[in-house]
């Protein structure tokens, strides 16, 4: 690997938005992995640490002394009615702040923005049910105000925003954002205008999502049940084949049939290039520009798979200032499915033409399929591949499918690629197209 590049003095706009910390509570198998080096290490051998059990996914599976380890000081009255997308939120926004050196209990986050980006409400589920569940007129007083402070933590998607401010007592905004698989990466381009305009000078922004198992073996079950129905049926569309669940995601393989699902959150920190100087922190890379647009499709699950409305994202993240020729490498979001697969493939031709040489991988092999978090962890790999310069390759792609405009880097192995421009990709079902501009430590 290339020695990390040095920070760039005192070049470009004091109010660029460049990321300085990186902290995670993923899966890693045996362990969970918190630390930049964890997650590089898993990604850029294109490693993946799902465990099958009936169904391939990825758990973080934090003991309660992990958490208390780098969280010791929460009272308990509060800390015992977390729900796991609590404790891995904090977990990752502790391991992002001591990576960029900031100290949580000394007040460096009194002033900033807390965001984080929710798509599923797994872990809120239980709260909803006990509560509704509970007969009032029968309980003790002490029992009620243990049940209301559960239901006030982890009833909404706002859960983890509310820990997060408390634990930063932060003064400056705070709030979540839910639009699935985009939720995080739109937080980012939020962080971004909030600081470009001078709002604050420092930004935290969590993606964090939990997975029920119990859910996805029930949609398991549902899914088996669609496969009898469509062998008994002899109608015009329906589907040849449904996807898998219990084999192995191969993003932008031939042999791709399905999605893997994991938990986990990751959080980056965001500081004014003013501000991160001053205080002599280290540069991983800038936030240059974010877009986000929708297919404008009335059907709520669809996704137009021409890649219209993406490429007309990263056009306006281009603006006038770049060209699509110095961007070499797109962080995709690919999670095995032909349509994301379609999508990108259609982008890129728009953007490239028929016969570009872009490098495209994707990581979401790697811990799964996990929501929100992908928005910061797309960031934060890509800023690392760009310092370090290598790209990972996309995990579990071993026979690239036919087609493709792009190269997957399949196998196992880092791609050397000296590069400042980076595009990261995120999808919602739906929803959501967002593409997100970065530059290496030396961009200006």
């Amino acid at each position: 690997m290339k020695a990390p590049r040095p920070d760039p003095g005192g070049a470009g706009n004091a109010r660029d938005a460049v990321v300085t910390g990186l902290g995670f509570c993923l899966p890693g198998g045996a362990e969970p992995v918190f630390t930049a080096a964890q997650v590089w290490d898993i990604a850029s051998h294109g490693r993946t640490v799902l465990v099958r059990n009936g169904i391939h996914f990825g758990s973080v599976d934090l003991s309660a002394g992990q958490f208390e380890e780098r969280l010791p000081d929460i009272p308990e009255f509060f800390s015992r009615h977390y729900t796991n997308a609590h404790r891995y939120g904090l977990v990752s926004l502790v391991e992002a702040c001591a990576d960029a050196e900031l100290d949580v209990h000394a007040g460096d986050l009194r002033e900033a923005a807390v965001l984080v980006g929710r798509g599923s409400v797994d872990a809120n589920v239980d709260s909803y049910l006990k509560l509704l569940g509970l007969d009032a007129a029968s309980m003790s007083a002490f029992d009620a105000l243990e049940i209301f402070v559960a239901a006030e933590q982890s009833v909404s998607p706002s859960d983890v925003a509310v820990v997060q401010g408390a634990l930063t007592r932060t003064v400056g905004p705070c709030f979540t954002v839910s639009c699935g698989c985009s939720s995080a990466a739109v937080q980012i381009g939020n962080a971004r205008r909030l600081i470009a305009a001078g709002e604050i000078d420092i930004a935290v922004v969590t993606g964090v999502d939990v997975s029920s198992l119990d859910l996805i073996r029930k949609g398991r079950r549902l899914l088996r049940g669609a496969l009898h129905a469509c062998d008994a049926m002899d109608a015009a569309g329906m589907p040849d084949l449904l996807p898998s669940l219990s084999s192995l995601m191969r993003p932008y393989d031939r042999r791709a049939d399905c999605v893997n699902y994991g938990e986990g959150s990751a959080t980056v920190v965001l500081e004014s290039r003013e501000h991160a100087q001053r205080r002599g922190a280290h540069l991983y890379g800038h936030v240059l520009a974010t877009a986000l647009t929708r297919d404008g499709l009335a059907n709520p699950l669809a996704t137009d798979d021409t890649g219209t409305q993406l490429a007309r994202a990263v056009r306006a993240c281009l603006g006038d200032r770049w060209r699509i020729e110095q961007v070499p490498y797109i962080n995709g979001a690919s999670d095995g499915g032909a349509a994301v697969t379609a999508l990108e493939a259609n982008t890129v031709r728009e953007l490239y033409g028929p016969d570009s040489t872009v490098l495209i991988s994707s990581q979401e092999g790697c811990f799964g399929h996990h929501g929100a978090a992908a928005g910061c962890l797309g960031l934060a790999l890509t800023c690392m591949m760009m310092e370090f310069g290598e790209v990972c390759p996309t995990t579990n792609c071993e026979q690239p499918a036919d087609g493709l405009p792009f190269d997957p880097i399949p196998g196992t192995r880092t791609r050397p690629l000296d590069f400042d421009y980076a595009l990261s990709f995120n999808y919602q079902i739906g929803g959501v197209k967002h593409a997100m501009l970065l530059g290496g430590p030396d961009t200006i």
